[in-house]
């Protein structure tokens, strides 16, 4: 049978029934047709302009791949730095720039770099005293055998995801004084983590959280955006985990329990490492690993706006039901 007989089957049927409803006749009445629920679609995320256009200016090929030590990082240092100053986010007193000498990772082995990590303090309100120290990494693995890795989920969006948040704690300021890093050498080791935490600007026992973003823009892996760290703390999962969903973007935990092996395990995988190591309390954000993950393919235009977006209203309203509810 084609596939216009059922058709003309269906509009004969149709039109005897009108016929036979003319004639009222009480067997022709039209039998209730079932409800059906239609689920709602999310609600529309807006879109901040300067969040997409931070993050295609750091993964731009001009930068070269953002590697630590080579002028495409410098470019990014400077951007970053200009973007803080815009805002008026003040330097620490140890100042803007945190310069560090260690030794890296690469592909061919160990290897001395000379890194800088970037600094901006937003004074609290409520427990100025306290810090939340709000990191992502701004550095990416440069280039290779001609191929520049851009590195625009990794980790551009999370570099344009603190920026963001930077941008609001100035306008409505934070409970607790944050300190806003973008690290340098996360790719060679976590060096420049490690470097803040052995040289930080406060104390380190006045630090009471350090939340990371890494990759925070490719959320449409699994429309999760993972929370790593409330096993090790689970004073905070209560906090924020009635945060979302967002635009079709919810947060998922895990990643760091004794049962999650290998690269599912993220417990260190991140500047959020140096801080567990030196028994700090850490949350970190970020997606799930997807096919550009560390290739030349990393490249903005592989970010959907709207869920980016999503991914760091997520992030942001989470920093804020930890920063109301800390030090209670």
């Amino acid at each position: 049978m084609s596939r216009l007989a059922p058709l003309s089957i269906a509009l004969a049927s149709a039109v005897v029934l009108a016929g036979c409803e003319s004639l009222n006749l009480p067997w022709a009445e039209k039998a209730a047709e079932p409800a059906v629920e239609v689920a709602a679609a999310p609600p529309a995320v807006t879109v901040p302009p300067q969040l997409i256009e931070d993050v295609r200016i750091l993964s731009a090929d001009d930068m070269e791949g953002r590697d630590t030590g080579a002028p495409g990082g410098e470019r990014a240092r400077n951007y970053i730095v200009g973007r803080l100053e815009a805002m008026g986010v003040e330097a620490p007193p140890m100042g803007r720039l945190q310069p560090f000498e260690a030794q890296g990772r690469t592909r061919e082995g160990p290897k001395t770099f000379n890194g800088t990590n970037i600094l901006g303090l937003i004074p609290g309100t409520r427990v100025p005293d306290k810090y939340i120290v709000v990191t992502a990494h701004y550095d990416h693995v440069g280039m290779n055998e001609g191929h520049i890795y851009n590195g625009a989920d990794d980790n551009a969006s999370g570099v344009a995801t603190m920026l963001e948040l930077a941008a609001r704690l100035k306008a409505a300021p934070p409970e607790h004084s944050v300190i806003i890093v973008g690290f340098d050498g996360e790719e060679r080791g976590l060096i420049g983590a490690r470097h803040f935490v052995e040289a930080p600007p406060v104390p380190l026992s006045s630090i009471v959280l350090n939340i990371n973003y890494d990759m925070t823009s490719r959320a449409e892996t699994d429309s999760r955006l993972w929370v790593t760290g409330t096993y090790q703390h689970p004073n905070l999962k209560p906090l924020i985990e009635g945060v979302g969903p967002i635009g079709g973007v919810g947060l998922a935990f895990g990643k760091d329990t004794p049962a999650d092996t290998g690269a599912d395990n993220w417990v260190s995988a991140s500047d959020h490492g140096a801080f567990h190591r030196a028994g700090l309390p850490f949350l970190y954000f970020g997606v799930d690993y997807h096919p550009d993950y560390h290739r030349p393919s990393d490249d903005f235009e592989k970010i959907t706006p709207s869920v980016f977006a999503s991914a760091t209203e997520l992030a942001i309203a989470a920093f804020h039901q930890l920063d109301q509810g800390l030090d209670r």
